[in-house]
């Protein structure tokens, strides 16, 4: 088999592989079938960016196991007039994939270096509707607030209420919570007029979400 046939057999793989762990969104599954998880891989583990498995990326960080990516973005339900804030920018993947569905992504990394390289990738692929920020995302973006839909991609004890009060009305947030990296779970939070609906979705296991702006590596 050619290199090129062998890389499309992969992709193809790819995509059978988020529909059989309940990536069954249309427009989520488009999204991810247009942007090519290979770029954001890089090194010794660049062979494996198809796989269903999260995979280590510079300053000690991951990029996630992309059925996670697709349910997360499933369970967020972006549509395209939306303004998403992003906590984690990592290797830039979910943002990219928040980007085919959303009107704007803000993204946040308290790694610079995370965020110079997937600022790159961005403008090499001419999504130029991603806004990145070198910031403690546990504040979230308080000048650009409030957004419709919020996504944090690092474990915290609870769901951080500066992220909360910047969610609008009717808004959705995704996110992991949990004591310890080893008892994890995914919850969707609902604002409502009079509060805040959470909705338990399932076990994963995150980095944790942590405070401040970071030493990189």
């Amino acid at each position: 088999m050619s290199d090129d046939a062998d890389l499309a057999e992969r992709k193809m793989q790819f995509l059978f592989a988020l529909r059989s762990r309940g990536v069954t969104d249309r427009r989520t599954l488009a999204a991810m079938e247009a942007v090519d998880r290979g770029d954001f891989v890089r090194g010794l583990f660049a062979e494996r960016a198809y796989e269903d498995m999260p995979l280590p990326i510079a300053c000690g960080q991951t990029i996630s196991q992309p059925s996670i990516v697709g349910l997360m973005t499933q369970a967020l339900d972006v549509d395209p007039r939306h303004r998403v804030l992003e906590v984690g920018t990592g290797s830039g993947y979910q943002a990219a994939v928040l980007a085919h569905m959303a009107r704007r992504v803000y993204t946040i990394d308290r790694h610079q270096r995370l965020v110079k390289d997937a600022q790159a990738l961005f403008e090499r692929m001419g999504l130029g509707n991603i806004t990145t920020f070198v910031a403690d995302g546990s504040h979230g973006l308080a000048d650009q607030a409030p957004f419709d839909r919020i996504i944090v991609t690092a474990a915290a004890e609870d769901a951080p209420g500066p992220l909360l009060a910047q969610l609008k009305i009717g808004g959705i947030m995704v996110l992991p919570v949990g004591q310890s990296d080893t008892v994890q779970s995914l919850i969707r939070v609902r604002r409502e007029e009079t509060g805040y609906d959470y909705e338990e979705l399932r076990p994963v296991r995150f980095v944790p979400l942590v405070e401040g702006i970071g030493k990189d590596d």
